[in-house]
């Protein structure tokens, strides 16, 4: 395929990937508060007012509005833009990246949920379950329109998350959040055992290196609640791109 013909695809999946990243952003924030993310159409969340066309461009109306609403002037958290770059950018490196159209479409699949309970979780510390019941009957499709070798392996990688992340509230004394155990037995359908245990494991050190620094710095105190959603959305990133050469690796060091 010509050079010029890849730029152009990689631009186009980019910009579809920015787009689905705006409309992440208004699912996982109106997912918390119950509202549809259809209708009414997007909106100031400080004044109400509708807003323009010129206003929902990905990542560029923030700049070209300053970072503030222009009717209120309330700032406009960065959250939105940062979400929506990586959004496109995560999809662009897992179109080149993929070896195969079905790891593609995990990844895309994978990523568009962690992204919406990403914003859900920073913005009200909740996983919707809303969001976790349209993604299980996705995931469910996906796997069988693209089973697993072998077959069972969606419902073991479902038991493994669902149990792990049990296993780890009753030690812990209910310190992880019931929507952790459901977001990880819904991983675990799409991925299997040994993806979502990886993903936790990698999910458990971002937290983990995170909260050392918040703590060492003073930003955080001892025992104060965080949200785990983006370090599962950091971990599942790294075993996406890393995780075969980790377990290669883990493998060989053990022989």
């Amino acid at each position: 395929m010509p050079a010029s013909l890849m730029i152009i695809n990689y631009m186009s999946i980019f910009l579809v990937g920015l787009v689905l990243g705006s409309f992440y952003n208004v699912v996982g924030l109106r997912s918390v508060k119950g509202e549809s993310v259809i209708f009414p159409g997007s909106y100031c969340y400080s004044c109400g007012r509708k807003l323009t066309y010129l206003e929902m461009v990905p990542v560029f109306s923030y700049f070209l509005l300053k970072g503030q609403c222009k009717s209120c002037n309330v700032k406009i958290s960065p959250l939105y833009p940062i979400l929506e770059f990586l959004t496109g950018l995560l999809f662009a490196v897992v179109f080149v990246a993929a070896d195969s159209l079905s790891y593609m479409y995990l990844g895309w699949l994978l990523f568009s949920l962690l992204l919406i309970i990403t914003v859900s979780d920073l913005k009200a510390m909740m996983i919707p379950d809303k969001v976790l019941f349209v993604f299980l009957l996705i995931f469910i499709f996906y796997r069988i329109i693209i089973p697993m070798t072998p077959w069972w392996g969606p419902i073991l990688g479902f038991c493994a998350g669902f149990l792990l992340l049990n296993f780890i509230y009753i030690i812990s004394r209910g310190n992880i959040g019931g929507g952790d155990i459901k977001l990880f037995a819904v991983i675990g359908i799409l991925t299997g055992w040994q993806q979502v245990l990886l993903i936790f494991f990698f999910a458990v050190i971002c937290g983990t290196m995170f909260s050392l620094v918040g703590l060492a710095s003073g930003r955080f105190r001892s025992k104060q609640a965080i949200p785990f959603g983006p370090f599962i959305f950091a971990g599942s990133v790294i075993c996406y791109f890393f995780g075969e050469h980790f377990l290669e690796w883990y493998i060989s060091f053990l022989g």
